[in-house]
């Protein structure tokens, strides 16, 4: 069964694994206005656009442990973060590492290892290592809300009304 993953950047993602000390870090948000992510990964590749403020962009970061989560924990280093994280999902779990640079005002790189288990229908774990590139576009265009996701074919997504809003 293979699982895609939504390009977006810090958007739930896919990065579930993005997530010891006791002393734990939170990221910094992004810049709002319309990012580009180009996420790449054994599966294939997606670029998909966000339109992000502080309110959607805490929502995403939020999604990062989506589920309940035994371990969310991000550790500021010289050169970024590093993360990790061990959720469940329903019959799912995740456990992961990412390693986060960029200055968060004009990109950011994430290179993100996720390990599933529990998968219907899979009988051994599933790794899935990617990288995520995201770039600041500049100002969200006309007609978009913060949250929207733009799909590579156009298709936008919009996030559920009052959900960071």
């Amino acid at each position: 069964m293979p699982m895609r993953l939504i390009g977006g950047g810090l958007v739930g993602l896919t990065l579930v694994a993005a997530s010891t000390l006791a002393a734990a870090e939170t990221l910094p948000t992004r810049k709002a206005g319309l990012w580009e992510s180009k996420t790449v990964s054994a599966e294939g590749s997606t670029t998909a656009r966000q339109c992000i403020d502080d309110k959607t962009d805490k929502l995403a970061q939020g999604a990062l442990g989506a589920g309940q989560c035994a371990k969310r924990v991000f550790t500021k280093t010289s050169a970024g973060y590093t993360g990790e994280t061990e959720c469940k999902m329903g019959a799912i779990s995740a456990s992961g590492t990412s390693v986060i640079t960029g200055d968060f005002a004009s990109k950011i790189h994430l290179d993100v290892d996720t390990t599933l288990t529990g998968i219907p229908g899979m009988k051994e774990p599933v790794r899935r290592k990617m990288a995520i590139d995201a770039t600041y576009l500049g100002p969200c265009e006309a007609g978009q809300s913060p949250g929207d996701i733009i799909l590579p074919d156009g298709k936008i997504v919009k996030m559920p009304p009052g959900a960071g809003r």
